[in-house]
């Protein structure tokens, strides 16, 4: 079975982020650009970035020879010429789009997801809080399909670094919009301070990787706005540095509520599938709930991006 050994993208990337992240972090505490870091904070995120490489190189190779093994299978063999990896780059971009919007809506992939949304800062070094867990969600099986189209898994790694490379420095304030047309097409750094945002206009929206067009298709896409600046971290924020409870606190929530005693088998799995917030007896938060509850406090932004349309008043 053929193999190809293409360079690592994000490992050669790794002297750029550290040297980003030196700029940003001096650019802010000097007041020449806006943002915030923390100590502990920054510390936190550095750890999860490099217990996210050490979990890849101990667990990634299941993933990629699962897919090594769907080869075989494959209907066509695509080779490696330019448009082969061009197309390949914006098929996974597109793979990315659903499986990040997969991990806001499905409790069993936000477990793993939710510990890059737990930084209550929006900063480069918050571009690094990554998991250590995502082989466990299984959801690498989105990229069968491109193998069994005919793209090498080699390819599709290799080209999924530079999303990962993209999705770095889009994660900073220091940088505001830019040209319109860019905006438009390619994911941003105002673009993705709404996906961090736990406003309710801002909850699960522009899932986008590389390309925003995705979300303006689909319907996702909601536009950062002046007056109402995003807040970052999670709805219920954690209130901890300690990385290891950062990548597993909602990994044992998650089992601890569908382990709890008088359950149904279909509140169970509930507890596993269902959007984050989701409980049996509705005494949760979801993000629905929360968008529901701000326009009800809020009537004249029901209907705007992100927002649903007004509810009917009770008693009438």
């Amino acid at each position: 079975m053929e193999n190809y050994d293409f360079p690592k993208v994000t490992e050669l990337a790794i002297p750029f982020f550290v040297m980003a992240i030196l700029i940003e972090l001096w650019l802010v505490r000097t007041g020449r650009a806006k943002g915030a870091f923390e100590t502990r904070d920054t510390l936190t995120s550095l750890m999860m970035g490099t217990g996210n490489v050490v979990a890849g190189l101990l667990l990634g190779v299941v993933s990629y020879w699962a897919l090594l093994w769907v080869w075989q299978f494959r209907v066509f063999d695509l080779g490696l010429s330019l448009w082969v990896f061009i197309t390949a780059f914006l098929l996974d971009d597109l793979r990315y789009y659903w499986y990040h919007r997969i991990a806001h809506r499905v409790r069993w992939v936000w477990a793993e997801h939710v510990n890059h949304h737990s930084s209550q800062h929006y900063n480069l070094s918050t571009a690094l809080r990554q998991s250590w867990t995502g082989l466990f969600t299984g959801m690498f099986i989105l990229q069968m399909p491109l193998v069994l189209l005919g793209f090498h898994p080699a390819v599709i790694a290799f080209v999924f670094g530079f999303n990962l490379v993209w999705q770095f420095w889009i994660h900073t304030e220091a940088i505001g919009r830019m040209w319109a047309w860019f905006e438009f097409i390619f994911n941003t750094p105002s673009h993705h301070r709404v996906h961090h945002a736990t406003n309710p206009r801002y909850l699960d929206a522009n899932f986008a990787g590389t390309l925003i067009i995705w979300d303006r298709m689909f319907g996702t896409f909601v536009e950062e706005r002046e007056e109402d600046l995003p807040r970052y971290g999670i709805v219920h924020n954690i209130g901890t540095f300690n990385p290891v409870r950062v990548a597993f606190h909602e990994w044992i929530g998650m089992f601890k509520d569908a382990f709890a005693s008088g359950l149904s088998l279909r509140q169970r799995l509930g507890y596993l599938f269902m959007p984050p917030g989701w409980s049996h007896d509705g005494s949760r938060e979801t993000s629905e709930s929360l968008k529901a509850a701000y326009v009800r406090r809020n009537p004249g932004e029901a209907g705007k991006p992100g927002l649903p349309e007004a509810g009917p008043i009770l008693g009438e």
